[in-house]
């Protein structure tokens, strides 16, 4: 297993990679920390599975998501990953998406120890994280440097496959296009979040403003978003 490998990326979405590995058609799924549900709601609409239950630990997006009342197949839940609330062997695929580099540093093995507990024999743990590399990064770490935190995740899917928990199926690279119009819409969507506060005064907002605005073309600011998921699957 690797952390990264700079010859292995291939250019997609993260749902191009999704459809690639994932047997979503009628399968109970795990979403642990589905953000504002737009990869859940691609999913539910479009590979209808059985069931999603799509987990949240920021309070104030999970009462957003228990708005939705177009997705019946989807279930919103307050809770992390490091206590999940669902029976044991119960669910066939769960799916990290940029998430659990976000469950603090010592729960990171609770928590896989929770995805192995919940997930059926031979179900699948797709988890999904930005490698610290390229552009986007080099303005994100401005005013929130993942470094650590990205590495501490990474040590702890290995620890997990190490002591048997899961099988390494596999690893892909991938970078991940994206566009924000405007430095307005990188400040709504990258600053503006409500999962952390992030303590930006106004000479470092400048700082990352004139960083975002170095890439910025006729058509928006445009990155590639190196990620790399690992593949496990419970024995």
């Amino acid at each position: 297993m690797k952390l990264d490998d700079p010859n292995a990326y291939i250019t997609a979405t993260e749902f191009d990679v999704m459809e690639r590995c994932l047997p979503l058609e009628d399968a109970t799924v795990l979403e642990l920390g589905c953000g504002r549900a737009r990869i859940t709601r691609l999913i539910a609409e479009r590979y209808r599975p059985a069931a999603i239950i799509a987990t949240e630990v920021d309070r104030i997006q999970h009462e957003k998501n228990l708005l939705i009342d177009d997705l019946p197949t989807v279930r919103f839940v307050y809770g992390g990953a490091e206590e999940i609330a669902l029976p044991d062997a119960s669910i066939d695929i769960v799916i990290m998406l940029k998430s659990l580099h976000h469950v603090p540093v010592e729960l990171m093995d609770q928590a896989l120890a929770e995805i192995q507990r919940v997930l059926k024999p031979g179900g699948i743990a797709y988890i999904s994280e930005p490698v610290y590399a390229g552009d986007f990064n080099e303005i994100m770490k401005l005013f929130n440097d993942e470094q650590v935190v990205r590495q501490a995740a990474f040590a702890a899917i290995c620890r997990a496959v190490g002591a048997g928990l899961f099988i390494d199926s596999d690893q892909i690279f991938f970078n991940a296009p994206g566009r924000y119009r405007d430095f307005a819409d990188f400040d709504e969507q990258m600053l503006q979040v409500t999962h952390t506060q992030h303590n930006i005064d106004a000479a470092l907002r400048r700082q990352i403003e004139a960083a975002f605005n170095r890439h910025m073309g006729d058509d928006g600011a445009r990155f590639l978003r190196p990620s790399r998921v690992d593949l496990l699957r419970k024995p």
